[in-house]
């Protein structure tokens, strides 16, 4: 750590420094959310523009969020060498590296190199991510660590709602309806020039985001966000971990990975599909782009329940039960239901609503799941946060695996593969949070 931060400890911040922090990470999780959830519009967006299959359009998915993967161990590392601020300021740099790139990629129409800013931007958030999760989950005490991630989250989907929308609003056009309509009819140089010409529409407002996020990494990097330290233990943590040498004999916690993997593949699938499945039903892009607002609002709610009931009346531990149970309850709801439903001026298929519930369903299963998780980590902390962040890759594979099924039987079908993944989130939360030993006894 370099000489001239100031390690503070959490119970030596004072309340004015607490909020400060609090609405510092807010913002970063606001920016977390405006890049990432723009994504929904982006996979059918470029589907159109690149005349890709439905597992090719979830390449923009995968490239995005195995970043996480690849990246969020080394981002430990980094941050125990620069720092919380330096290394958030480097977050926001290669984000805006990612960004920048988009201009090439759509000068040459390429999404391969498209795909290659995805990936670079998801690099950034992935510093930027194990950085602030396990700051916002010890910034207080432990049992209202699912408040205050329910608090980032409304700013996460928050800027999710507005991120698409905005998007559409910059890049489509009230003609492009009929244009897609009939692009299948045009003559090969024509459709050429067409889409040429829809994809560079994209220029524009990544050129302004690279320049923000520039911007954004010199203000993390000089704001008074204190540095927090968590590489020292209390006594108490320091004993239980004496005979610990490695991240992996903490089984709490490498479950509570792979529980965060399926989870935010139900996530983003709800999320990053629904316009896809509107589309099969006959709404076109224009209209089917407010959906994964509706999903995302249906988040929010559910983290303003959690902000007003956790810990008064219900505890995180609780919250997190219901919302798993919750998730299987939907996905049924999802494949069995049908019949046609006039709401919020949409006419479709009921089931699309259920899509949209999940959003509710989700919401407070990953701020149920850090706490538990990282609970009794001490010095290897830093590590720990980078693994659950390496659990993000699930929005990278999951996408696909659902755009497979969707190719192989139909988009409603595809949403089974919700099933086993929410089953797995009820065991973690009735009893794989609690297992401390890797034992079959």
């Amino acid at each position: 750590m370099p000489k001239n931060n100031t390690i503070t400890a959490v119970a030596a911040l004072t309340k004015s420094q607490t909020f400060v922090s609090l609405l510092i990470i807010g913002v970063l999780f606001f920016i977390f959310g405006f890049v990432t959830w723009v994504n929904s519009i982006l996979i059918p967006y470029f589907k159109i523009a690149c005349e890709l299959s439905n597992f090719q359009s979830y390449l923009v998915a995968f490239a995005f969020y195995i970043s996480y993967f690849i990246m969020s161990v080394p981002s430990s590392f980094l941050l125990k060498k620069m720092g919380f601020k330096k290394g958030m300021m480097a977050g926001f740099w290669i984000m805006a590296a990612g960004a920048f790139i988009f201009i090439p990629a759509a000068l040459t129409r390429a999404y391969e190199v498209f795909l290659l800013g995805l990936f670079s931007i998801g690099i950034g958030l992935a510093i930027l991510q194990t950085a602030a999760n396990p700051y916002i989950t010890i910034l207080g005490a432990p049992e209202r660590a699912a408040q205050r991630i329910s608090m980032m989250g409304i700013c996460n989907k928050g800027a999710g709602i507005i991120a698409p929308l905005l998007f559409a609003a910059v890049v489509l056009k009230s003609t492009d309806s009929h244009l897609f309509k009939q692009l299948p009819l045009m003559q090969e140089a024509e459709r050429e020039a067409a889409l040429t010409e829809l994809i560079r529409r994209v220029i524009l407002p990544y050129t302004v985001v690279g320049i923000i996020l520039l911007g954004l990494g010199l203000v993390v990097r000089f704001s008074p966000l204190p540095e927090i330290d968590t590489e020292h233990e209390n006594d108490a943590v320091a004993i239980a971990n004496s005979d610990k040498t490695s991240i992996f004999q903490f089984p709490h916690l490498i479950l509570g990975a792979f529980a965060i993997f399926l989870h935010v593949g139900t996530q983003i699938i709800a999320i990053d599909t629904i316009i896809g499945y509107a589309n099969s039903m006959h709404i076109h892009l224009l209209e089917a782009k407010a959906f994964p607002s509706y999903t995302l609002f249906a988040t929010i709610c559910g983290y303003i329940l959690g902000i007003i009931v956790i810990p008064r009346y219900i505890t995180q531990l609780n919250a997190l039960r219901f919302c798993t149970l919750l998730g299987i309850l939907f996905t049924i709801l999802i494949v069995f239901f049908k019949g046609e439903t006039t709401f919020l001026g949409h006419t479709t298929d009921i089931s699309i609503w259920f899509v949209v519930l999940l959003g509710l369903a989700n919401s407070l299963i990953w701020a149920g799941i850090w706490p538990l998780a990282l609970d009794g980590l001490g010095r290897f902390t830093k590590l720990g946060a980078s693994v659950m962040i390496m659990g993000l890759c699930g929005n990278a594979v999951l996408p696909l695996v659902y755009g497979y099924f969707a190719d192989l039987y139909s988009l409603r079908s595809a949403y089974w593969v919700l099933l086993p993944c929410y089953l797995y989130l009820v065991f973690y939360a009735f009893k794989g949070y609690q297992v401390r030993k890797w034992t079959l006894t």
